[in-house]
């Protein structure tokens, strides 16, 4: 998904959370002992949720929604497909880490996401982005930072202290092989530009998130991940992600890639009716389904066309494939951001235009991303923008309704009672497993 700044205090971490961790071994690299000692009891049946939720639930307007929210307090809790673990849980885990993972089933998710990417050698491994490793891992204080594609360089002032230049630097997956990448930790995705040296460049996390599990940031081959999924029982939803390298890549074609993904699942046994292929590319989308159907069939279209000028969710004229052409090429899941999805009526928030089209047409939703924005009490940024006034309709505008944190709820209770969202990606899990049990999706 989109890089954007990540939501909520990192105060709130949950004590339980030390929980989270097993050691930093690859799971594919622990022995018998230690993976039965872990897998006896079914994360199913020991859901913890920490205080997030309760939060949130406390810090919301008072109403039907929220007295029945309060309602559930005590539980029980269980794991949820709608709980879509975004990344693992990076809120305050580094993203596609073991720790991140283990932490996302533990609060519930049913389905966790690994972006895909590749190696020098062609090997796929989880990351966000193909070019991220400098400010996901800890890549430019070790030795490959050599082999970075474009090396560290130092924030750059003139005589009065004034900046002049950012500190930069790009690292790619397809800069190292996949025995290289395994020697990186993972880190909280952040960095800082007015750095002058590595070791402040790989700071700046927000201060709404927390270095607190950061010490151990176990990076993962794709095929780990399947392994590590099929451990904790949940389903999977891998992103194949758009490569920053010219394709193809020494003889390795975008078909090869898309297909080299779907090979993997297969070779490790994972029935198709478990993973949800995903790209923005809907060549991709398009290649599954044709190639693949029994995958293809839940291949999800993210849709991420408003960087385009030319498109306008509010407007179908401009929607190329429109939602009935998406229906008649095989698509069947469509996943726009959280801000696609919802408009303000009369103060009150309600499916947008957008969100109607795309159920009439018959395709089903997924949402992102819960819990990625700034603090909501400055009204939450983009995934909130038709919400808090950025992006108001043009031709009935209406205050802004999303001045507090529990206001994410309000959010989420259209999308899943109203919009109909088969679930939704979470930074923090926990958040929405909560509200699932509560009401009784599934």
């Amino acid at each position: 998904m989109n890089q954007m700044v990540l939501v909520i205090g990192a105060a709130m971490v949950s004590s339980a959370a030390i929980a989270f961790s097993l050691s930093a071994a690859s799971w594919a690299g622990m022995d018998d002992e230690t993976t039965q000692r872990y897998t006896k009891h079914k994360p199913a049946n020991s859901i913890q949720l920490g205080p997030r939720p309760f939060f949130l639930i406390n810090d919301m307007d008072h109403g039907a929604l929220k007295k029945k929210l309060e309602s559930c307090e005590t539980g029980p809790f269980k794991r949820t497909d709608f709980s879509i673990g975004h990344r693992g849980a990076p809120l305050q885990f580094p993203e596609h880490t073991l720790e991140s993972y283990q932490a996302a089933a533990k609060m519930g998710a049913g389905s966790l996401e690994c972006d895909v990417t590749f190696t020098q050698d062609k090997e796929l491994v989880c990351r966000h982005s193909q070019c991220d490793l400098h400010t996901t891992t800890n890549i430019l204080e070790t030795e490959l930072a050599g082999r970075c594609s474009v090396p560290f360089q130092p924030a750059v002032y003139d005589e009065n202290g004034i900046l002049v230049s950012a500190a930069t630097a790009q690292c790619c997956t397809s800069d190292i092989t996949l025995a290289e990448f395994k020697s990186l930790k993972g880190k909280m995705d952040a960095f800082d530009s007015r750095a002058t040296t590595v070791s402040d460049y790989m700071k700046g996390t927000a201060d709404w998130r927390t270095d607190l599990y950061a010490s151990r940031g176990t990076l993962l081959a794709h095929k780990e991940s399947i392994a590590l999924f099929k451990k904790l029982g949940v389903k999977m939803t891998p992103e194949l992600k758009s490569p920053d390298v010219s394709m193809p890549f020494n003889g390795f074609s975008q078909q090869d890639y898309a297909q080299k993904m779907i090979d993997e699942y297969k070779q490790a046994n994972i029935p198709a009716s478990k993973v949800w292929p995903q790209s923005f590319d809907i060549k991709d989308v398009l290649y599954w389904i044709q190639n693949e159907p029994d995958y293809g069939k839940q291949a999800v279209f993210l849709d991420g066309r408003y960087e385009d000028p030319a498109f306008d969710h509010r407007n179908p004229a401009t929607w190329r494939p429109s939602m009935e052409q998406l229906i008649s090429q095989g698509v069947q899941i469509i996943a726009p951001p959280i801000w696609m999805l919802l408009e303000i009526e009369e103060g009150k928030i309600v499916p947008s235009l957008y969100a109607n089209k795309a159920k009439k047409a018959g395709l089903d939703i997924i949402a992102w991303t819960f819990e990625r924005s700034g603090p909501l009490a400055g009204g939450g940024g983009f995934y909130y923008q038709t919400l808090n006034g950025d992006n108001p309709h043009p031709v009935n505008p209406e205050p802004g309704v999303i001045n507090n944190d529990g206001d994410m709820y309000h959010a989420l209770h259209v999308l899943a009672k109203e919009v109909g969202i088969l679930g939704i990606f979470s930074d923090w899990p926990a958040t929405v497993t909560y509200y699932a049990n509560c009401m009784n999706l599934k």
